[in-house]
């Protein structure tokens, strides 16, 4: 589809090993700027590695995956690292911090291990970011030093700080609690429509899930629209 950031063509997964476990079957999916869609489905069902294959973090046993209208699938491994470290950002339900940084340094990590280094505009940036989404008095702290929200929300700025079109997001609210995890998926809502930043979130929250653009499901490897209002 002309102008989608995240688009996925026929795309099978099977692993193989003594009995061939065939996961995905011939996925299509589409994603616009600024559209967020929450994917939902079983445990099992292939969620995250529908999220893995669009992040470029595995191979498709057939398909296409295509990022900002550029094909992915046939790229060497320094060629998906750099789509995933400019084009791409992640949040997962573990916060993945690094417990010897601070929670600025944590979030410039993406940049920081990039070839051109940080910046003053860069730092500016995220120290700003970090500010809007409430951290502006744990700049130095380390990650055991904050709560499970303020590390989460750290997270989601590490994957906003290399200006990514797309952010891919496996159950990020899945070890918080109700309030904190409803505030995180509120704080990435509101930077979808503001930056443009395309959001695909899977979660098991169908609360969480009615608040998305639209819903998937994946059943039996397919990819289904479903009706938020059914959820």
């Amino acid at each position: 589809m002309s102008g989608a950031i995240v688009e996925a063509i026929g795309l099978r997964k099977t692993y193989f090993g003594k009995i061939p476990v065939p996961v995905l079957h011939g996925v299509d999916l589409a994603v616009m700027p600024s559209e967020f869609v929450a994917v939902i489905g079983q445990s099992g069902s292939g969620k995250s590695t529908l999220l893995n294959l669009l992040g470029a973090l595995d191979h498709p046993t057939a398909g296409v995956v295509r990022i900002a209208g550029r094909d992915i699938t046939a790229l060497s491994s320094d060629e998906l690292a750099g789509v995933r470290n400019t084009s791409l950002g992640f949040v997962f339900q573990e916060h993945d911090l690094l417990p010897e940084f601070s929670c600025l340094e944590n979030a410039l990590m993406s940049i920081l291990i990039g070839e051109r280094g940080v910046t003053p505009a860069d730092r500016t940036r995220v120290v700003e970011l970090l500010e809007r989404v409430g951290l502006e008095d744990e700049l130095d702290k380390r990650p055991d030093a904050m709560s499970g929200g303020q590390r989460q929300r750290c997270a989601i700025v590490r994957a906003l700080a290399n200006r990514p079109r797309a952010i891919l997001a496996d159950e990020p609210t899945g070890n918080l609690d109700r309030v904190s995890g409803a505030n995180v998926f509120a704080m990435m809502r509101e930077i979808s429509r503001e930056t443009g930043v395309a959001f695909i979130m899977v979660t098991h929250d169908d609360r969480l899930a009615r608040q998305a653009d639209r819903v998937l499901e994946i059943v039996d490897g397919v990819l289904h629209a479903r009706e938020i209002a059914t959820l």
